[in-house]
């Protein structure tokens, strides 16, 4: 049975689908058959950033209407042998999407990959439930700022409590934290928060940090993954975010910085 990861954050923007792209290459570089989805039906970006936008033929909603077999709307990687993207509608509706269809899709892959990993969208609608639903592991992305980091802890509670496992009382969802566009210089000055005190609101196992950087858009815009740049900082990042996931011990890399805002804020809590 596949290992069903979904990558969710409560706030649109923080990196989602950039993150999603860059976890199911890795998996996929290091020799596991991983499929990747793409829950956010009507605005999907997966496609652009994994650059195969213009092979899309059928997609997930076809799928799930019975419309077209998930062979015919799997595309594969063209970087990747062992990497198949399902692209989102953008056209239907959200409400296209439901749990059954849902679970048939997941429980076909299942059969042939090693990872699942869902694209998520921000927030609480439908869509982003049922993405959070069938998991296993969850990558709780957020920024380090108190909206962000807000939007996540309410995530939190989602994933706790709407989950199949939740609702079958398994095992509850493994929950990790990925902080994103971290810049340790705006951390020093006060204007952004630190790892410390996004850790302190969350309370979650930290997975990685991914340095602000321009290699992501550049990357995105290449239709490239920006793990697969492995001269930038982002792109070493999501390498190691992938190697811990998988179990390596590695010290984490692109921290330079304590005090952040919240200590400036209340003086620091014990």
């Amino acid at each position: 049975m596949a290992r069903i990861i979904v990558v969710t954050s409560g706030k649109g923007g923080v990196g989602k689908t950039t993150t999603s792209a860059a976890i199911a290459m890795g998996l996929a570089k290091r020799g596991h058959k991983t499929a990747v989805i793409d829950f956010d039906v009507g605005l999907r970006n997966l496609d652009l950033i994994l650059g195969c936008e213009r092979r899309v033929v059928y997609d997930f909603i076809n799928v799930i209407n019975g419309e077209a077999s998930l062979n015919q709307a799997l595309i594969r990687d063209k970087n990747c042998n062992l990497l198949y993207i399902l692209p989102a509608s953008q056209t239907r509706d959200k409400d296209a999407l439901t749990q059954e269809g849902v679970g048939k899709v997941l429980d076909e892959l299942s059969k042939d990959f090693e990872y699942i990993v869902c694209d998520s969208p921000a927030g609480i609608e439908k869509g982003a439930n049922l993405a959070l639903y069938f998991a296993d592991d969850a990558f709780v992305v957020t920024n380090p700022e108190i909206s962000s980091v807000r939007d996540s802890d309410r995530m939190l509670g989602i994933l706790s409590s709407k989950s199949r496992r939740a609702e079958k009382n398994e095992e509850p969802i493994k929950e990790y934290l990925l902080l994103t566009r971290y810049d340790a210089d705006r951390v020093k000055l006060g204007e952004m928060l630190s790892l410390e005190d996004v850790q302190e609101i969350l309370s979650l196992e930290l997975l990685g940090i991914i340095p602000e950087s321009k290699s992501v858009l550049s990357a995105s815009n290449a239709g490239m993954p920006v793990i697969l740049d492995e001269k930038s900082e982002a792109g070493q990042a999501y390498a190691d975010v992938v190697a811990r996931y998988l179990g390596e011990k590695l010290p984490h890399r692109f921290i330079d910085g304590k005090q952040g805002f919240l200590k400036r804020l209340f003086g620091g809590r014990k």
